[in-house]
């Protein structure tokens, strides 16, 4: 735990108990040194009933430029069907403006728009969890971005020291190198 207070602390300016879940979560991931990163496709995708898989599906090909076609050919024959048959029965089975045509039509936007609206909320959700992992992925590689950063200032002043030493040592040696010359008449 202490390790996690000191995280805490010294990365994000709170201590471990002040932090919220998410926060606490990925602490612990850096001081673990666990990955964050997941699936979340995969995960969200798991726990889906039926009808969420139906949704999505119904949204996905009425969305699509095959639905837009297939509804402009079946438009386009309803019409023409009718046309033939004004043609050479002299009588239709939906007569002008189409008023069976527009039931269906309007039965189809009253089933399609709801189920539509479903998956977008699915998506939504999604969208939701992928901005939360996307957080946790950016805060744990910003910890850890600023623990390598305080590792090379570490070994910087190390260096420094280090460095500094072997200088104390060589103005000895000099030093001692002119007192011997000093000496030697």
């Amino acid at each position: 735990m202490n390790q996690l207070d000191d995280i805490a602390t010294k990365l994000l300016g709170s201590p471990f108990g002040a932090l919220d879940e998410r926060t606490r979560r990925i602490a612990r991931h850096v001081a673990e040194r666990t990955p964050v990163s997941r699936n979340v496709v995969q995960d969200a995708d798991a726990g889906q009933s039926r009808g969420q898989r139906a949704a999505d599906a119904v949204a996905s090909f009425g969305g699509s430029w095959t639905f837009v076609g297939l509804f402009g050919a079946t438009m386009l024959l309803w019409v023409a069907l009718n046309a033939l048959l004004l043609a050479t029965r002299g009588t239709t089975f939906d007569p002008y403006p189409f008023i069976l045509l527009n039931l269906f039509l309007s039965m189809l936007a009253a089933v399609q728009a709801p189920i539509i609206l479903m998956s977008q909320n699915r998506q939504s959700e999604k969208d939701r969890i992928h901005a939360e992992h996307d957080y946790e992925v950016n805060l744990k590689a910003e910890l850890e971005i600023m623990l390598l950063h305080d590792k090379i200032d570490q070994l910087r002043e190390r260096q420094w020291e280090e460095l500094l030493e072997i200088q104390k040592q060589q103005l000895a040696l000099l030093t001692g190198l002119i007192e011997k010359r000093a000496q030697v008449p």
